[in-house]
């Protein structure tokens, strides 16, 4: 059988009522190739006059993976950048050595009130690029190969997989694929990545014969051809990549190699405003470190 574990993401209350599932890291897995943090957001419906408000925070040692199935959030960071992303679009920020980013509901949908689901990951950095300068880029979803195979829609969000090279500039070798299937559909998990994940997004489907629901993460074993089918219909995201060179520590936004650099990223945020964690233009506000 190709699925060795089942992980189930469990309920995180982001505040105001924002839940998230998350299932990485785990306590049976910390990793899928580079892949150490997923978290499925929504979907949420936002009351008007409200919205989502994540305030200034730092990142180190790793990259930013948004990727939406519905609604628009802000993005803007201490290098100035400010963009919306729109369902279908990749915002891959690569933290480096430091980065402070926010993500909102543009102020001009609040009124109304709006929703907003998908999927936000992080890719641990290699060693060699821990300290890297810390960058962003936009991919609009019109860019992304997005294509039809066995009656499956898929997008290649980062990587390679059938085929296929997103344009996401990455530090190691992974995949990440956007996948729906319509009722009594079935699709073949990508070879060759020594390991691999199929999270279920939406619906339910069948990895190799294992039900899985919305929220369940099915690993699968290294070299043994595996496929998802659903009777109902379902989008899941298929996951995966090399092993990266070693554990990795993680501790509330900070991904670092040694217990060392989390300790520095902490002392870091303290000084908030000065080097690496440079301020967001135009917001005052930021998330304080939290109590150990």
């Amino acid at each position: 059988m190709a699925v060795i574990d089942t992980l189930v993401g469990r309920a995180r209350d982001l505040g105001d009522g924002f839940q998230v599932r998350r299932v990485l890291p785990h306590g049976r897995r910390q990793m899928v190739g580079p892949f150490v943090f997923f978290d499925q957001m929504g979907p949420v419906q936002l009351a008007p006059g409200g919205g989502l408000d994540v305030r200034p925070h730092p990142h180190v040692g790793l990259a930013t993976v948004t990727y939406l199935f519905d609604g628009v959030i802000r993005h803007r960071d201490s290098l100035g950048v400010r963009q919306d992303i729109r369902p279908g679009d990749v915002n891959w920020m690569t933290a480096g050595r430091g980065i402070v980013h926010s993500e909102r509901t543009p102020e001009e949908m609040r009124a109304a009130g709006s929703s907003v689901s998908g999927i936000q990951s992080w890719v641990a950095l290699p060693r060699a690029h821990e300290d890297a300068e810390p960058a962003f880029v936009h991919h609009a979803a019109a860019t992304l190969p997005c294509f039809t195979r066995d009656g499956a829609e898929l997008c290649v969000i980062a990587g390679e997989a059938y085929g296929r090279t997103a344009p996401v500039r990455t530090f190691s070798t992974l995949f990440y694929v956007d996948a729906s299937l319509t009722a009594g559909g079935g699709l073949d998990v990508p070879a060759g990545y020594e390991e691999r994940a199929v999270y279920v997004a939406e619906g339910e489907a069948s990895v190799d014969g294992v039900e899985c629901r919305v929220g369940d993460l099915a690993l699968l074993g290294p070299g043994i051809p595996a496929a998802v089918t659903t009777r109902t219909g379902a989008r899941v995201m298929l996951l995966g990549g090399e092993p990266l060179d070693g554990p990795r520590h993680v501790w509330w936004n900070f991904v670092a190699s040694s217990p060392e650099r989390l300790a520095a990223a902490r002392e870091a945020w303290r000084r908030y405003g000065a080097a690496p964690f440079s301020r967001v233009p135009d917001d005052d506000e930021f998330m304080p470190l939290p109590e150990q």
